[in-house]
């Protein structure tokens, strides 16, 4: 499974999927808001960050050392933040 992640293919995913949330927040950052308009709370909005920041550290195709790391910041909790911020995004403009 570690060769799996560790390909370029998911590598790219990863990268390009970060540099979208990243232009989505900088340029439409409405679109991280809960249905009546109010702003998400500042964890989500973290987990989301993390996420896109673990697309990066994953895309550049940077390994961590420290095996907490390694899982903190590879594909997998990169996948996941940055799919939070899609679902919220998707929703808002569906709205």
């Amino acid at each position: 499974m570690n060769r799996f992640l560790d390909s370029g293919w998911a590598r790219g995913v990863s990268l390009v999927s970060a540099l979208a949330l990243m232009i989505l927040v900088t340029v439409l950052p409405r679109g991280l808001t809960a249905p009546d308009g109010s702003p998400i709370s500042h964890g989500l909005l973290a987990l989301i960050m993390w996420g896109m920041s673990a697309g990066f550290v994953h895309g550049i195709g940077f390994v961590p050392g420290n095996r907490i790391l390694r899982s903190v910041l590879g594909p997998i909790a990169a996948w996941l933040g940055m799919g939070i911020g899609l679902v919220f995004y998707v929703h808002y403009f569906l709205r």
